[in-house]
């Protein structure tokens, strides 16, 4: 307990700022060859003829890899957890998304690699895109993904991801105003300093070194295992410093086709993406689309909250089935609403792949509900804070999946916020604790949350889309 409130320098802060820490881009072997990738020019469009034999005869190219030479082309990140995969190594048959990775070029050195690039003869025919995730439900629409617009695999092989809370419609009749937003935050690109980059080292002993730079290690070395088709004591991952990640160096994005390079090369290969691939090619935060109704009392109560939620996943599904999940179960923020109907869809488009980024799933609806909940105040013409700590969860409130909060911090981070920002409450609202409810802030239409001693339906019953209200749907 001496580290707890001590001035301690960074492990790290030293190596740092003196410019000696080692990063993967710095690891260096003998007779190492430089790899380049072959993108898609095109957002959709089907591979009609590839030629590589130009490419593969130039001097001081060493190895060409395509999708014939991944022994499994298709596994997910998820697929351990029964995700389906759907996502080619190298495309195949089709591109879904400009700069999707079609082949790569191992040579003497980049310019060389980037020749051989170059070289490589294919033909597209270009197909019609769709980057609009509320146009993907339309007739008319372009196909993208060979599932259909959106994502059908959640269990019960429901097409989405359904919470059914309380009873909705007697929410809305007893509402004294309807209050709606549509929400929709942009993709965002991690940008770290570090682009996407590795190194794989074939062993005398048959094993492959791998220098990568994912925040995820585990996770990389069994994608990397079944795309090679070979036993995890085959890899060993060399992890370390990674220059900025934010969730999108999750992704093993570089390491897998690297590997097969250096394999059929049999000498060490190095790929390291260009500012420009990392903008083009590389996963973004997800862009949503979030429709918010309210159904509220002129004092403030939230009664029920009706939400369709459209997450564009790009071109593959990757992390977003599991992000998506994230996102609705924090669907409500910080505060607890007794009747919900909630609707989420992982909808593909013609964009990049999108993955993580800090607080996958949940940043985005936090921002759709926070600012619903300031749009609510303003309606009712009441004041922003006391509608907040009114409506927050309190210790035994239950969450929008039926689990019982044991001590949420919502009321103490609101009282904290009016307090640093000389915000006036009265006193019946700065006395607030998070304590569980009981006298005025336990209306009737909350009784029934109350975990303790209230029987609920079962979390197994949400998350398989069971719905649990009088609706009967």
């Amino acid at each position: 307990m001496k580290a707890v409130g001590a001035r301690l320098p960074r492990y790290d802060g030293v190596g740092h700022v003196t410019g000696q820490t080692q990063f993967v881009d710095d690891v260096r072997v003998r007779e190492m060859l430089w790899a380049k990738a072959l993108r898609s020019p095109h957002h959709h469009a089907a591979i009609t003829r590839m030629d590589t034999s130009k490419a593969e005869a130039m001097p001081g190219v060493e190895a060409v890899i395509t999708h014939a030479d991944v022994p499994l082309l298709e596994y997910g990140h998820l697929s351990a957890l029964g995700i389906p995969a759907d996502e080619p190594l190298l495309a195949k048959d089709e591109v879904r998304y400009k700069g999707q990775p079609i082949a790569l070029v191992a040579a003497e050195d980049a310019d060389t690699a980037r020749a051989g690039v170059e070289a490589i003869e294919i033909d597209y025919e270009e197909r019609p895109t769709l980057f609009d995730v509320r146009k993907a439900f339309d007739d008319d629409a372009p196909t993208v993904h060979r599932w259909g617009n959106w994502y059908p695999h959640f269990e019960g092989e429901m097409d989405r991801r359904q919470i059914r809370k309380g009873n909705i419609e007697e929410a809305f009749e007893a509402a004294d105003t309807i209050v709606s937003g549509v929400y929709r935050p942009a993709a965002i690109e991690h940008a770290p300093l570090e682009t996407q980059v590795s190194m794989v080292v074939p062993e005398p002993d048959g094993r492959l070194t791998v220098y990568s730079c994912t925040q995820a290690l585990y996770f990389s070395l069994g994608v990397m295992a079944a795309h090679l088709q070979v036993p995890l004591n085959r890899l060993k991952v060399v992890g370390g410093t990674v220059g900025g990640g934010f969730g999108g160096k999750v992704d093993t994005a570089s390491e897998t086709v690297t590997a097969l390079a250096a394999m059929k090369a049999n000498r060490p290969v190095k790929w390291r993406w260009t500012r420009e691939e990392e903008f083009l090619a590389s996963s973004t935060r997800a862009p949503w689309h979030m429709e918010i109704i309210d159904a509220v009392t002129s004092d403030g109560w939230i009664l029920g909250r009706k939400m369709l939620t459209l997450h564009d996943s790009g071109a593959y599904a990757r992390f977003s089935p599991y992000g998506l999940t994230k996102h609705s179960f924090h669907h409500t923020g910080a505060y607890t609403i007794p009747n919900l109907h909630f609707d989420g869809y992982v909808v593909f488009t013609n964009r990049v792949p999108t993955t993580a980024m800090r607080g996958f799933g949940v940043t985005s609806v936090s921002f759709a509900t926070e600012t619903h909940m300031s749009r609510i105040a303003d309606v009712l013409g009441l004041d922003p804070f006391e509608v907040r700590l009114k409506n927050a969860n309190r210790i035994n409130d239950t969450s929008p999946n039926m689990i019982t909060y044991p001590d949420p911090s919502t009321v103490d981070v609101v009282l904290s916020i009016a307090e640093a920002t000389d915000h006036s409450l009265d006193d019946a609202y700065m006395s607030m604790s998070r304590a569980q409810r009981s006298g005025d802030m336990l209306p009737e239409h909350l009784a029934a949350q109350i975990g303790e001693g209230h029987e609920h339906a079962s979390l197994h019953a949400l998350v398989h889309g069971v719905d649990n209200d009088s609706e009967g749907n």
